[in-house]
């Protein structure tokens, strides 16, 4: 069944708290190790990882070690709203906000880039539209913005950049297309862009500067394949990519700098390589692009594919050895560590976030060792992010 199906059939059945297929795992399953004794002297780079628990009321919160195995923090998990399933770290790295699906809310935590742990945002959670699936951070760190499955909008807010607190943008929510899944934002500040699994296109926004407000590009929307769920954005700003759940195929985009419009790149749609694409995610360094597969394939089971990225054309080519079939269960998202070492795929069926150390060469896999490492139940959105300075900040958006 397809993800956005039953994350849809969740809230309509009693808001359950797990997903069909989900293994829930008891809350601290694994042994909290406090961040400072899981480093190693091997490496000075101070990452942590953060898990939106979408069978739970939680997040999950690990430190990486130098060799990227995952490490849960002290008090991990964190308390959340119902059925979490998507999150994002400010560029500023003091905040992160969650959209619990079954809430119709967005958590907002403050950082402690000492311990990784993680502390309730005063007057969190704040009010969302239906169904809050994935939210994004502007690179300003000024907004925050909500993709509503069930309302069909996008819900945008103004960061208190003090407290972290989320106020309604004027205007807010926005109008998208049919059930909104996906929501990113440009690194130029100016554009976001919402996958509608629904309608089968992208809607474009012209972010406002000074108030946060969604114009629609012209154009706008954009076709897509069929049942478009993950949308990535280069770090460049010069293309994005769109994980269509439906027709098993990435499709790619170059992005006008100008206007915003989106122009499918030579090539596109690129072939998946495999079944029921659900996310898409682009290492920092801007080389490679990972999908999490969230189906088995002739008999394989569900697998990572990996690209490498032309840096002048954007296109997408098979990594040699891809797909790489270790995943858990029900892959069904992931991130790159903020140096470009380390790919993590949550597996919402089996409960656990498979790690692996990328080749820089290559963008090759291998599974580091002791993955996968547990989550708590039906593991969904996922960010890492590194100290610097005495914050958490993120590499990309």
């Amino acid at each position: 069944m397809k993800l956005h199906i039953v994350l849809v059939a969740a809230l309509l059945a009693a808001c359950s708290s797990t997903t069909p297929g989900s293994q829930a795992l008891p809350v601290g399953a694994a042994e909290a190790i406090p961040a400072a004794h899981h480093r190693g002297a091997a490496s000075d780079v101070v990452q942590f990882a953060y898990v939106a628990n979408f069978g739970a009321t939680n997040v999950s919160a690990y430190s990486i070690g130098a060799d990227g195995a995952l490490a849960p923090v002290a008090g991990s998990p964190f308390k959340s709203d119902k059925n979490p399933s998507s999150l994002a770290i400010d560029p500023m790295g003091k905040f992160v906000y969650v959209t619990n699906f079954g809430s119709n809310s967005v958590s907002a935590y403050t950082i402690n880039a000492t311990s990784g742990t993680l502390k309730k945002v005063t007057g969190s959670p704040f009010a969302a539209g239906s169904n809050p699936l994935t939210v994004a951070v502007d690179p300003s760190g000024k907004f925050v913005f909500v993709a509503n499955n069930g309302s069909n909008n996008v819900s945008a807010y103004a960061i208190d950049a003090t407290s972290g607190a989320l106020t309604p943008v004027s205007g807010s929510p926005f109008k998208a297309g049919q059930r909104p899944y996906a929501v990113a934002v440009d690194p130029t500040l100016e554009f976001a862009y919402v996958a509608n699994v629904d309608s089968d296109n992208i809607s474009a926004y012209v972010i406002a500067a000074g108030s946060g407000a969604l114009t629609p590009v012209k154009g706008s929307p954009f076709s897509t394949g069929v049942s478009p769920v993950s949308l990535a954005v280069h770090p460049s700003g010069k293309f994005a990519y769109v994980a269509s759940y439906g027709s098993d195929d990435l499709y790619g985009y170059a992005i006008d700098a100008t206007t915003g419009a989106l122009r499918p790149l030579a090539g596109s749609p690129f072939a998946d390589m495999g079944s029921a694409p659900e996310g898409v995610f682009v290492a920092p360094n801007g080389s490679f692009a990972y999908v999490a597969n969230s189906q088995t394939f002739h008999g394989f089971p569900d697998f990572v594919a990996a690209y490498t990225i032309d840096a002048t054309r954007g296109t997408l080519t098979p990594v040699v050895g891809s797909p790489f079939k270790d995943a858990g269960a029900e892959a069904v998202g992931g991130a790159v560590d903020t140096t470009s070492k380390f790919a993590y795929v949550t597996n919402d069926g089996s409960g656990d976030v498979s790690a692996y150390t990328i080749n820089p060469a290559n963008g090759a896999l291998k599974k580091v060792k002791g993955s996968p490492f547990k989550a708590v139940s039906a593991p969904f959105g996922m960010a890492v992010c590194r100290v610097t300075a005495g914050k958490c900040v993120p590499a990309t958006l």
